[in-house]
């Protein structure tokens, strides 16, 4: 094994471990605000149309939980290939060149990853400037003033998402090069193996 080989090796192992815990973590916390998100749902739906008296909070928290269950969840999907996808040129290339089509891709997805990261910023920046109109924190309820949210928490899932979603994309970069240019048998992410059990 040369050391090229053994270079990629070594950072897709390290790669490969680091987001098999944080993506854990993060789809953890996006059933949470699935789980959250239908509650206040049904919250709304119960003072809306049998109380008949509309509540101002739940539709906005339920935007904020489904952004951020959006950016925790989309690296996983992304990295066990959930992501919806046209193959079938890939799939008549002989292997070669499937194969550096596919790493051609993931590059490319790479840039726009890269892209959409530093506009996520910005639209964060921006955030900082507007208050939720009707999400704010109950510092009353402790003898303090209530606080409205600023926006900047809700658009904050945009970049993390990007950043993982980056790391994921490095990963299978890493994945497509040593399965299909040496004769190493990389392991199949474990959780996504428990899945397809169940």
């Amino acid at each position: 094994m040369n050391l090229t080989i053994k270079t990629l090796l070594f950072f897709f192992n390290l790669l490969e471990k680091i987001n098999t815990f944080f993506l854990r973590i993060g789809r953890q916390f996006a059933w949470i605000a699935i789980f959250l998100m239908v509650v206040v749902i049904i919250i709304q739906v119960f003072f809306r149309y049998v109380l008949n008296n509309a509540l101002p909070w739940p539709d906005e928290l339920a935007r904020f939980l489904m952004l951020w269950m959006t950016g925790l969840i989309a690296p996983s999907a992304y990295r066990w290939g959930g992501f919806v996808s046209i193959d079938i040129l890939e799939r008549f290339l002989p292997k070669l060149l499937s194969t550096l089509l596919t790493i051609f891709i993931l590059f490319v997805s790479l840039c726009v990853l890269v892209i959409g990261f530093e506009l996520g910023l910005k639209h964060i920046n921006a955030g900082w400037i507007f208050n939720s109109s009707s999400i704010k924190i109950p510092f009353h309820l402790i003898g303090g003033k209530t606080e409205p949210i600023k926006l900047a928490w809700m658009y904050m899932s945009l970049p993390v998402g990007i950043v993982f979603l980056i790391s994921v994309n490095i990963e299978l970069i890493f994945r497509k090069i040593l399965t299909n240019f040496t004769k190493l048998e990389l392991p199949e992410d474990f959780d996504k193996q428990k899945l397809e059990v169940k």
